[in-house]
């Protein structure tokens, strides 16, 4: 069913060292939007997935339906449709926002839901007996929240946040396509003058294999640094 031929592979043909050093510095002009795109959508996300988690553990259930529904809706729909709704959709009603803008509206929203969870999951592992302890001390909710629970959550939610970042990180590719010129953007354009597909595509996969170690390392300290709320 499936055939494939493979007849005088020659290595220049998968990787032209000389042809990936010359377009290299024109593929890393889109690493300050990659990391644009990547940060700002994180901060997003965090952001708004602390409070739908609160509202997901809500006494309201009108809040904890919302919330639910909106992690629901988010990590039941692709993320390259909600980019194409943002940038091409919203101009037929009249809204229209900037590709990049599109872009980190999109992957920040999209990112809350899966941090929300993360966050929920995060909070409920902090025993009941802090919550008592520190309405006995007299500390209101957001002080309980602020100074006791978050410590011991945020070493829980550390390594599957960071998880979310390196896949936000990669996934920016996708706004490659409503034309962001991030770093697959640049590769794909490169690829086109020099009719070199195959190399353009690996150096821009040997861009992004950096950036992700260099977060990943970040992830490591973080850590470490949170292990005295062990």
């Amino acid at each position: 069913m499936f055939g494939i031929e493979v007849n005088n592979i020659q290595i220049e043909k998968i990787f032209n060292a000389e042809n990936a050093w010359e377009n290299l510095s024109f593929i890393l002009e889109g690493v300050p939007y990659t990391l644009l795109v990547a940060l700002s959508g994180m901060a997003i996300g965090l952001v708004l997935g602390f409070f739908i988690a609160l509202a997901r553990g809500s006494n309201h259930r009108w809040l904890r339906w919302t919330a639910r529904s909106y992690i629901s809706f988010m990590r039941g729909t692709p993320i390259l449709v909600y980019l194409f709704v943002l940038y091409f959709g919203l101009p037929v009603v009249g809204i229209q926002i900037s590709a990049i803008s599109a872009a980190i509206l999109g992957f920040g929203t999209n990112s809350a839901a899966y941090i929300a969870e993360i966050n929920r999951s995060s909070l409920n592992s902090v025993s009941n007996g802090q919550w008592e302890s520190s309405r006995a001390l007299g500390f209101t909710y957001w002080q309980t929240i602020r100074r006791i629970i978050m410590p011991q959550a945020t070493r829980i939610a550390i390594p599957p946040l960071g998880n979310v970042f390196l896949d936000l990180l990669k996934a920016t590719s996708l706004a490659a396509m409503i034309s962001v010129p991030e770093i697959l953007n640049k590769a794909q354009i490169a690829a086109g003058r020099t009719v070199d597909s195959m190399t353009m595509y690996i150096t821009a996969a040997l861009v992004y294999w950096p950036l992700t170690m260099i977060f990943s390392a970040l992830q490591d300290y973080l850590e470490k640094r949170h292990n005295r709320y062990l």
